[in-house]
């Protein structure tokens, strides 16, 4: 089929490589324009601008796809079909019309739960035993359009968003392949009225954690914000990431230091995996421990 890609960080390349190598003919492909990153702040490509570019495939990258001009040059690619992954950009109605078999969207969450911007943090955050992928023909309103297929996968206890987006980006490309070999022959699910959640984008205001909090509440929002934007606290003037956690023994005053790097909370305890000190590469809490002085109550 010819096919349209549009998709922007590394969650969304795993299933425009596997469009091209399932033989489909990926005449266009549409990411976010270049942002400043790194020390230097110069403009850096999209992951997936760059895996598109390596592929030797067309990239555009507008602002916006709300003017006439920049309709007419999507229409005019033919495409029978547009696979949408986490783009971050809405497609006015004369973009979802275009294809010849409309827009599909892969989706990180079990629809209707977890519409929106931040599913894969989101269900994490909330303690959500499983999650999935589905893909849904998309229609105007937020992620409200029919489903095609689905995939489920749990969530364990040590589980981050960035270990969830490995798995369920994987999922997404097998499921998208699968869905247009038997476009046509598929039955759509609308998604029921009951069970709808929104899961709003993350607000770095979000990141700084309670130690007043339960622990179980702590070690999702530590788990949930990982890699990006990363829970944290202070710890000695500094503003250290926890990247990964798990639920431990113990109790105490709320961010009392128990043990190495476990800390207690409101109820119970938890025990710091990984942090990431600022300037510093993520290490395991042992390492980090070695050039960091722990007092024996974190605010």
């Amino acid at each position: 089929m010819k096919v349209v890609f549009m998709g922007t960080p590394a969650f969304s390349v795993g299933p425009l490589e596997a469009l091209v190598e399932a033989g489909h003919e990926v005449v266009c492909v549409y990411s976010q324009p270049p942002r400043p990153a790194g020390r230097g702040k110069k403009d850096r490509p999209s992951p997936v601008q760059a895996r598109a570019e390596e592929l030797g495939l067309p990239v555009r990258h507008p602002v916006s796809l709300k003017k006439a001009e920049a309709q007419a040059e999507f229409a005019a690619l033919g495409a029978d079909v547009a696979v949408v992954v986490a783009y971050g950009l809405i497609l006015p109605q004369a973009v979802l019309d275009a294809p010849e078999h409309g827009c599909l969207n892969i989706h990180a969450s079990l629809l209707p739960r977890w519409r929106g911007a931040a599913p894969i943090h989101r269900a994490i955050m909330a303690g959500d035993a499983e999650t999935g992928v589905g893909i849904m023909q998309m229609e105007a309103g937020l992620d409200t359009g029919p489903v095609l297929l689905e995939g489920r996968t749990p969530i364990s206890g040590e589980d981050t968003t960035r270990d969830l987006e490995g798995r369920l980006s994987a999922l997404g490309a097998e499921l998208i392949v699968q869905a247009l070999e038997s476009l046509g022959g598929l039955t759509a699910r609308v998604q029921p009225e009951a069970g709808v959640t929104y899961a709003h984008k993350i607000d770095k205001a979000e990141a700084r954690i309670d130690w007043s909090a339960a622990a179980q509440d702590v070690d999702r929002l530590i788990r949930g914000l990982s890699p990006f934007p990363g829970a944290w606290c202070e710890v000695n003037g500094e503003r250290i990431k926890l990247l990964r956690s798990r639920l431990a023994e113990g109790a105490g005053a709320p961010g009392q230091v128990l043990s190495g790097f476990t800390i207690a909370c409101g109820s119970g305890a938890v025990e710091v995996l990984q942090a990431q000190r600022p300037g510093k590469k993520p290490m395991a809490a042992q390492d980090v421990l070695r050039g960091l002085d722990l007092p024996a109550q974190l605010g």
